[in-house]
């Protein structure tokens, strides 16, 4: 006797069902927290030494051969206003009842970084020295790097005929060159510098210290979203400067936990297949159901 379409159906049904149970008592034990290896490096800005001359601004976009952002308010002048797929770091401004900062954005480098997690293909990495770098061969597309990332960092080319993704990548070409970035190789007041993360976070530590008065009573990186590379010490609230408030969990761990909890024993589309057979069924069933 051949099997029925029903049969298998309630075959299927059952054989989810005990898939999902025998995944639901089994719970995977959370990661470990990511630490930034000892060799990771990154930045320290100083928003209270920054005078928004933008020359960093420029020369990135230089180092970078990258064409000149002319969205702003006057298009005859190279002037982005935020991170765009023509800008990778960008000087921006505060005005407030704290006083007036300049703000630099760029990539974080995170330690944990929502991007690379986000990333199905593998296009976004953390490279040697815990920069996040990009690969064009890998990349897809698909823009889930943007809404994963908690500062709004990663640009997609919506312009060009092979779009690529834009961020900065702590000028990794320059460094293997034994260079540093190009912002901090011409800021002139050195508001922004290059470093070991290590040796930035006690430097940013030291100033705070030594003046206490001058800045807000921490460093912003040194645990947001599970720390970052790019640290920042400043004299107004960070979330002024348009940083957002993280707590010290990584951005990708919620994720990681409901990807490894879901998949863990095919139970997914086990689950899925499951619910398709049983809507098919009650339609079937209704179908077969004789006219009143």
């Amino acid at each position: 006797m051949g099997i029925t379409r029903r049969t298998a159906l309630k075959t299927m049904l059952a054989g989810g069902a005990a898939v999902a149970g025998a995944s639901a008592t089994t719970t995977p034990a959370a990661a470990a927290p990511l630490e930034a290896p000892a060799d990771a490096l990154g930045l320290l800005y100083d928003a209270t030494l920054c005078i928004g001359c933008k020359t960093c601004v420029v020369k990135c976009q230089e180092a970078n051969h990258l064409e000149p952002d002319t969205a702003g308010i006057d298009a005859r002048y190279n002037a982005p206003l935020s991170l765009s797929a023509h800008a990778k770091t960008v000087i921006k401004l505060y005005k407030g009842d704290e006083g007036e900062s300049f703000m630099k954005a760029q990539c974080m480098h995170c330690i944990d970084p929502a991007c690379v997690s986000a990333c199905m293909i593998g296009a976004l990495t953390k490279g040697p020295n815990g920069i996040v770098k990009y690969n064009v061969d890998y990349c897809v597309g698909c823009r889930y790097c943007e809404i994963a990332c908690p500062f709004n960092v990663p640009k997609f080319q919506w312009s060009s005929n092979t779009p690529q993704i834009v961020k900065c990548e702590l000028c990794r070409e320059r460094l293997a060159d034994g260079q540093e970035p190009a912002c901090t190789e011409v800021c002139p007041r050195h508001a922004v510098i290059f470093g070991k993360r290590a040796d930035l976070l006690q430097e940013a530590k030291r100033r705070i210290a030594a003046e206490p008065d001058k800045y807000q009573p921490r460093v912003y990186g040194e645990t947001e979203a599970g720390g970052t590379q790019c640290l920042y010490i400043s004299h107004v609230p960070f979330d002024k400067l348009g940083l957002p408030a993280l707590d010290d969990r990584p951005a990708p761990e919620l994720a990681r936990s409901i990807q490894h909890t879901v998949y863990k024993g095919f139970i997914a589309p086990v689950v899925l297949y499951g619910a398709l057979g049983m809507v098919m069924l009650r339609n079937r069933r209704s179908a077969e159901k004789p006219e009143a």
